[in-house]
Order: C-alpha cells, then sequence, then structure tokens
C-alpha cells in the first residue's frame, strides 16, 4: 500500500525514525543497524512495509530495498512476525541471510533475538526454493561495488560497524545502538575505539 516515504528525519526513538513527509509524521519501525545512519534534519527515501493488525497498523521501513525484499520473504514464512524478521535482519544482513539460507547454516539464522534453531530449520526449508546461488553472488557484488563508489568511512559507518559487532557479541540491537549513540568524543570512522567506549556504556 506504501512502497516508500521520503521525508526529513524529524526525530529518532531507539526503534523507530519519526519521518516529516508532506506535515504528517510518520513513525517507521527500523532497523538498529539503519536507525544507526540516520541524522535528524535528514533528508531520506524509506521503502516501507505496512503491517495492518486486528490492535495495530505499523510501518515498518528499510533504506535499502533489498531489505525490504528480504523481510517480505521473511514475513511470508508461518511463525516469523514483522518483529523476528527485523530482529533476523539487525544481526544479519540480507546477503548474509541469503548464503546461511543457501547453505543451510542454521546457527547463523538462530543468532537473532527471538529465533531459535527449529524456527530457523523452518525458515530455510521454506526460503531455499525461493533464492538462487547466482542471483545472492550477484547482488553481494553490487552491493560492495556501491560501498566502494560510495567512498564508505563516512561517519555513519564506523558506528555502524560497531553497532554490528555488538550484535555479535549477543547484545540486542536497541542496546548496542543506545551504546553507540552515545559515544560522541570519539573519531567517526575508529570502529575499535568506537566499540570499546560503547562496551563501558553497556
Amino acid at each position: 500500500m506504501i512502497s516508500f516515504i521520503r521525508g526529513a528525519a524529524a526525530d529518532l526513538t531507539e526503534t523507530s525514525v519519526i519521518l516529516e513527509a508532506g506535515s504528517i509524521g510518520y513513525e517507521i519501525f527500523m532497523t538498529g543497524t539503519d536507525l544507526s545512519q540516520i541524522h535528524i534534519g535528514e533528508e531520506l527515501k524509506i521503502h516501507t512495509y505496512f503491517h495492518i493488525r486486528e490492535d495495530a497498523m505499523q510501518l515498518y521501513g528499510f533504506l535499502a530495498k533489498d531489505n525490504l525484499q528480504m523481510f517480505k520473504l521473511l514475513i511470508g514464512v508461518n511463525g516469523v512476525g514483522p518483529k523476528a524478521a527485523m530482529g533476523i535482519l539487525s544481526g544479519i544482513t540480507a546477503d548474509e541471510l541469503r548464503f546461511a539460507v543457501l547453505s543451510d547454516d542454521v546457527k547463523t539464522i538462530s543468532k537473532a533475538p527471538g529465533i531459535g534453531r527449529k524456527t530457523a530449520q523452518k525458515l530455510i526449508l521454506e526460503l531455499k526454493d525461493k533464492l538462487k546461488l547466482e542471483d545472492a553472488f550477484e547482488l553481494k557484488l553490487a552491493h560492495e561495488q556501491e560501498k566502494a563508489a560510495a567512498g564508505l568511512g563516512g561517519a555513519s559507518d564506523g558506528r555502524q560497524e560497531a553497532v554490528e559487532a555488538l550484535v555479535a557479541l549477543g547484545y540486542s540491537s536497541t542496546d548496542a545502538l543506545r551504546a553507540v549513540r552515545q559515544v560522541t568524543d570519539v573519531e567517526p570512522d575508529d570502529v575499535e575505539a568506537i566499540l570499546k567506549a560503547a562496551l563501558k556504556n553497556m
């Protein structure tokens, strides 16, 4: 129904961004990895999924369209809701998820919050036929080229890597994001220094 929203980041919470578009503030739930790249006042285009339940209507969003596609595949799996899908995509990238499914890597997928071994196995079983190894390699290569073209090393990248490292250590994406946000007196591309300072905040 709403495929994307373009607007300015008016506010950030631990789990969402408030995007102002056409004098309306949309609350969009995002992964910690995406939120760590957003700065208040910044103009953004967020790819969205409008989720309707009996008791709620919620927008889930991603900076990359590829992540939205993976999110849609994940919530198509019986027993995986939007929160679980966001948990998976907070812990691993869409590229890593594709390779984990194609290589039957239950361990990597079950690291995500709220995803046990059984759910990970079911997820692999249901998604394997929907993914192709050739496509996975092509997409990964395209993403690496995009990163190289963007020059990496912007302020958000060191912080993003620190968030991902904390998630890999077992912290929730919310806690990791909160801890990294509190680090202000460190060079933005010094991942190690950001990580050390963030761990003190945990």
